[in-house]
């Protein structure tokens, strides 16, 4: 299925029915009175988040979504059938935006969560409504009210813990599919991810956290080059943010050079992104000689900010991917309870890990 994170749609509530004009006629029953019953209410469009539906494909190609009409009175105080609701499934994450105004009218982050974007009329009164005891043969109703509408535009966000952002072929793919069962496709040219995938990665029992694979960017991408930086909105929910760098680019770049790029990129199209926590991930350090491992880290660790968490891995070959599933687990536990807790270590494939006993009798079975 093709994945589709953002649509404008048109949306509009039924209108309210017309209350009816009527009067009683019954034999025996001279000057019966007025007996117009009100139109029924028009039905509202409502989104509702929905776990089996992951994209907004169906409403690309279906842009007109109207609520039913309230059916009008009847006589003998009989009101109008109300209009049904308009129940629209959408995945969990959706935000919805008045396409004219940008304004945020509801954002669904959990399933069955509903929003009403579009709201019906109201029902019109029978000419019942307006007898009195001077005027006891009304000829007044009122129409229904007409029901909501606007353009609606809606916008995806995935729902994930982690989000994995970087350079093309820096090993983004590579790496959730080391430590989730996720199988986004990895070839060895760059933009072979084209939309977002997501993946559960498990870390003990009853422990797990979801991960973010967005395309990569390059230099313009937040003026639209390349893929541009439509992508990263999927990152916003995000509590940590994984910069996975290429420390042996084939095209001969310099890893600092790249990791001063992405961060560019990322504060051009949103500084609020760009202060989020985030860790840098030294991948493919299995293409570096063991013996010179230390000294390249060292020699690259230089000219980095020695407050951010720097992990060196191998996605290939899995060094690296388990001690980092367990320190981003343990953060996302301490952010989940409020935690304070101290800066993070430096943890590279030669540090120091609060989990070295469990990871050796991991690598001993």
């Amino acid at each position: 299925m093709k994945f589709v994170d953002e649509v404008v749609i048109e949306i509009a509530g039924g209108d309210g029915g017309t209350g009816a004009m009527s009067f009683r006629r019954e034999k025996y029953i001279p000057r019966g009175g007025p007996d117009g019953g009100d139109g029924g209410d028009g039905g509202s469009v409502i989104l509702e988040a929905c776990s089996g539906v992951n994209t907004l494909m169906d409403y690309r190609y279906k842009r007109k979504h109207f609520a039913p009409k309230g059916e009008r009175g009847h006589g003998e105080q009989r009101s109008g059938k109300s209009g049904e609701d308009l129940i629209l499934p959408v995945p969990v994450g959706t935000v919805a935006y008045d396409a004219d105004t940008d304004e945020c009218i509801g954002d669904l982050v959990a399933i069955g969560q509903r929003v009403v974007v579009a709201q019906g009329g109201f029902h019109g009164l029978g000419n019942t409504r307006f007898k009195s005891s001077v005027n006891r043969a009304p000829r007044k109703t009122t129409p229904g009210t007409p029901g909501e509408r606007r353009s609606l535009r809606l916008e995806l966000k995935l729902l994930a813990d982690v989000g994995l952002l970087g350079l093309p072929n820096a090993g983004k793919s590579s790496l959730i599919r080391a430590i989730s069962a996720a199988t986004p496709k990895v070839a060895d040219y760059p933009f072979t991810t084209l939309h977002p995938h997501l993946g559960v990665v498990r870390v003990g029992e009853l422990k797990s956290f979801v991960v973010a694979d967005i395309p990569g960017l390059i230099e313009g991408a937040a003026e639209g080059a390349g893929l541009g930086d439509k992508f990263l909105r999927h990152l916003a929910r995000n509590r940590i943010l994984l910069h996975v760098v290429d420390v042996a680019p084939i095209d001969g770049s310099e890893p600092l050079a790249n990791i001063k790029l992405i961060r560019c990129e990322v504060e051009n199209h949103n500084p609020e992104l760009a202060a989020k926590e985030c860790w840098l991930v030294l991948n493919k350090i299995d293409l570096w000689p063991e013996e010179e491992r230390e000294a390249q880290l060292a020699l690259l660790k230089q000219g980095l900010d020695e407050s951010m968490p720097i992990y060196a891995i191998s996605a290939v070959t899995a060094e690296g991917t388990t001690r980092l599933c367990q320190d981003i687990m343990l953060r996302l536990d301490e952010l989940l309870v409020g935690a304070d807790p101290s800066a993070h270590p430096d943890r590279t494939a030669t540090g120091s890990c609060p989990y070295e006993e469990e990871l050796k009798d991991d690598s001993e079975q």
